[in-house]
């Protein structure tokens, strides 16, 4: 029990810094909404996440592990499917000078924008469990 509200706490909180960070993922509705969709998403990587990874295991070894951003993406999918009031939708990143470093303008259609997206929740995941241990 203690497990899945930590997991909640976790997820919400990479819900409220993910639009943030990503310019096409939304999250209206406010706090009840963010609570929602942490509960779903952590019931959904607790009990989703293992049979797809069970069942993709042989293109995952293939592909060196990255297949595992296309499973998240899928329960990223399933989220918004879900809860109507968090949305993914294609987005641009425009041309960033970054102390001499520039990054060129960058689309991203629905598709990676939801496997952009469930890599930045992963992301905020683990820096969070890092932090909390």
């Amino acid at each position: 029990m203690r497990y899945l509200l930590r997991s909640i706490g976790i997820y919400l909180l990479a819900l409220y810094f993910v639009p943030q960070l990503v310019p096409g993922f939304t999250v209206n509705g406010g706090f009840i909404t963010l609570l929602i969709g942490a509960a779903v998403l952590a019931l959904m990587f607790m009990v989703l996440k293992p049979i797809l990874k069970f069942i993709s295991f042989p293109v995952n070894i293939l592909t060196l592990g990255l297949f595992s951003i296309i499973v998240n993406a899928f329960i990223l999918y399933l989220l918004t499917i879900l809860v109507p009031n968090i949305t993914v939708q294609p987005f641009t990143y425009q041309e960033a000078h970054i102390y001499g470093f520039i990054t060129p303008k960058t689309a991203f259609n629905t598709f990676f924008a939801y496997a952009f997206s469930a890599f930045i929740i992963s992301c905020i995941n683990s820096i969070i469990r890092w932090v909390i241990k």
